[in-house]
């Protein structure tokens, strides 16, 4: 609850749109056209633990009937498959249940390197797309999501559920009010401490009979399997996915740009490394990357060997005020006064505020069905993943390249950097290949 007794008065200078579904519609459905009180037929793509809590989250709504599950890992299809009572159809395969005519929409919750194809294929296919973050293992991948997208009229939501959390709503809406007065800073960050093994160092070995090593690879290239390559840890190599700040801190970056009303940086830079971890990961223990703006500045920081955080917080998003210091994180927000002196009286810049958290898959599921049904964008539509996606990416190419990179937005492309562009999309393992915009 919130704690200032001037609370009304206080939000009255906020902004009422920032939670607001988008209302633009996506046009006909080349798909089955749902009811309002029709149940949504549902396959999933990746069943491992995202790929279940996903399941769950979507049976919750009471709207949904999970006719299909596809894992290449025997154990996690199985458990799905007792999600649904034993009821779905099982397939290794996704491109088999794609084929299914009675599926109106799939999660596709798979490692970050097969986002794209499952999403584009599944668009493909007529089917509507809820896709994990984050959005694409590359930023040509995610804006190829977008253009087969809307060429295919398909509703896609992205995975990024703080969005459709009401205390994060009202924290945009507040940062969006002005009575932080002018905002010249952000920090993001996550902070945790793995020290000193990590996720250890297992020797290369034949893959386990119940997984289907090849297809999990996919369009990534050929490598010997390794246990910290596959499942929960594939997150921390480059062949799969991009570290903490695209795991994590697409989440944090999409809630700050969204409140800042600007997600297209005109320069970027980053530095770190694997610094202290013993253990096979490639990528960082320590990081941070900065993103510059028209009048202000982002930052988003990992470290991993050392669990403080920001004044004793391990992760959050700061927005730093000429009035005020506003922090908000999945349990809630807290807004800290600037003081000024007034002749003997030391005042307040603007009014100290807080809230607890706020629900924000649930709503998030329902907002997916919702869009299903309606045919209007949702609250985190493709194109709003994309370019929130976008900027980790951008971190990351800062690294690997050791420059300060100056980013077109408009064409996404750097500026006179041949060597930077060679990160936007990366080549497929045969036979895969993405489909064309």
């Amino acid at each position: 609850m919130t704690n200032d007794v001037n609370r009304r008065d206080f939000l009255k200078a906020t902004t009422v749109a920032a939670g607001a579904v988008t209302a633009a519609s996506l046009g006909p459905s080349i798909g089955r056209v749902l009811g309002a009180n029709e149940r949504v037929v549902v396959g999933v793509i990746g069943c491992g633990g995202m790929g279940r809590a996903n399941m769950r989250y979507q049976m919750g709504t009471q709207k949904v009937d999970i006719a299909a599950v596809c894992d290449v890992y025997e154990p996690h299809l199985q458990r799905a498959l007792e999600m649904t009572d034993g009821k779905a159809t099982t397939y290794k395969d996704f491109r088999k249940l794609l084929e299914r005519k009675d599926i109106d929409a799939v999660i596709v919750a798979t490692p970050d390197h097969w986002h794209a194809l499952a999403a584009t294929l599944a668009c493909e296919a007529g089917k509507d797309v809820f896709v994990e973050k984050p959005l694409a293992l590359t930023i040509g991948e995610g804006r190829r999501m977008v253009q087969v997208a809307r060429r295919t009229n398909r509703v896609v939501q992205v995975g990024t559920m703080q969005r459709s959390g009401e205390h994060f709503q009202r924290a945009v809406e507040i940062v969006k009010s002005g009575v932080l007065g002018k905002i010249s800073f952000v920090r993001t960050w996550n902070y945790g401490n793995e020290y000193p093994e990590g996720i250890g160092n297992p020797p290369d070995s034949d893959p386990p009979k119940e997984l289907d090593w090849d297809m999990w690879l996919g369009p990534a290239p050929y490598r010997k399997y390794n246990p910290n390559r596959c499942i929960y840890e594939f997150r921390w190599f480059w062949d799969y996915a991009g570290g903490k700040i695209t795991d994590w801190g697409t989440h944090l970056i999409d809630i700050a740009v969204w409140a800042m009303g600007e997600d297209s940086p005109k320069y970027v830079s980053a530095s770190g490394g694997k610094y202290h971890l013993l253990d096979n990961r490639e990528t960082p223990d320590t990081m941070e990357a900065t993103f510059e703006f028209d009048n202000w500045i982002l930052t988003y920081t990992n470290q991993d060997t050392n669990s403080h955080g920001l004044d004793g917080r391990g992760y959050g998003i700061q927005f730093y005020g000429t009035n005020g210091t506003f922090f908000v994180d999945r349990e809630g927000y807290e807004l800290f006064p600037e003081y000024e002196q007034v002749g003997k009286e030391r005042r307040a810049k603007t009014m100290p505020v807080s809230s607890g958290g706020s629900k924000q898959n649930e709503p998030h599921a329902e907002n997916f069905i919702e869009c299903i049904k309606t045919r209007k964008r949702p609250i985190c539509d493709v194109e709003i993943g994309h370019r929130s996606t976008l900027l980790p990416h951008l971190g990351n190419i800062a690294l690997w390249t050791g420059q300060r990179l100056q980013w077109d937005g408009k064409n996404e492309k750097f500026v006179n950097n041949p060597e930077a562009d060679k990160h936007l999309i990366r080549a497929y393992r045969s036979p895969w290949k993405l489909p064309e915009a």
